[in-house]
């Protein structure tokens, strides 16, 4: 079922700009080892909450008592459909919403950036007594609103278009699963609503000329035809960027950084068939101009079968065979 990245990629943003000092769902997704079947399309909703008290200034942990507690609540629509069996298309288009327990600064909520993602098993191979498995997966991701991104940390978004370039790699023996996988990140410029702003320097331009990033991500787990369980470790540096000034605001171009660890969980029913259940939850113990943001996410999939011919199990299953 579907998308732990995409949607594990747009969580762990959102994370960022709410969690900046301001993704990952369970279920077939461009960050784990699974392929979705050749004409089958997987379908559902997530929805979750972050939240942040702390944060880091630089290198520096505090808090803001201007907004307290910042708050992000996101529902997600997802897609994976696949062309061939090594071939997978995945879609996903978040909503998000933010508030603050204090001050006066109203929260913002909205649709924020839609991705389309490709996923291809390029690469099979028994090794000693596994299956070793290399992806090469590509992504996009572009605004489907005119949210402000200039008013961090209540900001849903940063608006930039992002392009997503990660290699992959997945080894199973038996039901034991290791994921490696990291991304390099191109940002676009991003356009704000004033003709002046200040980094370490004056611009007298509305264009903020945006840092890439590079991702990181570890995950080991169970994974089974009924259970899929992970513990995931994840690492996102950005590749320039300044710090928060003393007692400033988060600015859209900062340097963000986060590692965090997790956990995912994902349940195929027995009772309906191509029905699953996922959870997940994260929390992040080191950055750099984020918030120190736990959050958790609960999700519904359905696999139909779109092949000309039906089948009889609408299962997911291992990119190995």
């Amino acid at each position: 079922m579907i998308i732990r990245a995409l949607l594990h990629q747009k969580r762990l943003f959102a994370a960022f700009v709410s969690g900046l000092c301001c993704s990952g769902v369970s279920a077939q997704t461009d960050i784990d080892g699974l392929m979705m079947q050749k004409h089958f399309f997987c379908t559902g909703l997530t929805t979750g909450v972050s939240s942040f008290k702390n944060y880091w200034e630089g290198d520096f942990k505090r808090d803001n008592a201007n907004f307290g507690r910042v708050t992000t609540g996101n529902i997600m629509l997802m897609g994976n459909y696949g062309i061939t069996d090594k071939l997978n298309a995945i879609v996903a288009l978040p909503h998000i919403k933010t508030k603050a327990s204090a001050g006066v600064n109203a929260g913002q909520q909205g649709l924020q950036d839609m991705s389309l993602t490709l996923k291809w098993a390029a690469w099979e191979k028994q090794v000693r007594k596994g299956t070793l498995t290399t992806f090469l997966i590509g992504g996009y991701s572009l605004p489907t609103s005119r949210y402000n991104p200039d008013f961090l940390p209540l900001s849903i978004g940063l608006r930039c278009r992002q392009a997503t370039a990660r290699l992959m790699a997945d080894y199973q023996v038996g039901h034991w699963t290791l994921t490696a996988s990291g991304s390099y990140i191109r940002r676009s410029n991003v356009t704000l609503d004033r003709n002046t702003y200040y980094t370490t320097q004056m611009h007298y331009s509305n264009e903020v000329r945006m840092p890439d990033v590079s991702y990181v991500n570890l995950r080991l787990g169970y994974r089974s035809e009924t259970w899929i369980a992970e513990l995931t470790a994840d690492r996102w540096a950005t590749l320039g960027g300044f710090d928060i000034p003393k007692n400033g605001m988060p600015f859209v171009s900062n340097n963000m950084d986060a590692t965090r660890i997790g956990f995912n969980l994902k349940y195929e029913t027995d009772f309906v068939n191509g029905l699953s259940f996922i959870a997940n939850g994260s929390t992040t113990i080191a950055g750099r101009n984020i918030g120190q943001a736990a959050g958790f996410n609960t999700g519904v999939f359905y696999i139909f079968d779109l092949s000309p011919k039906q089948k009889t199990e609408k299962k997911q299953k291992p990119a190995q065979k």
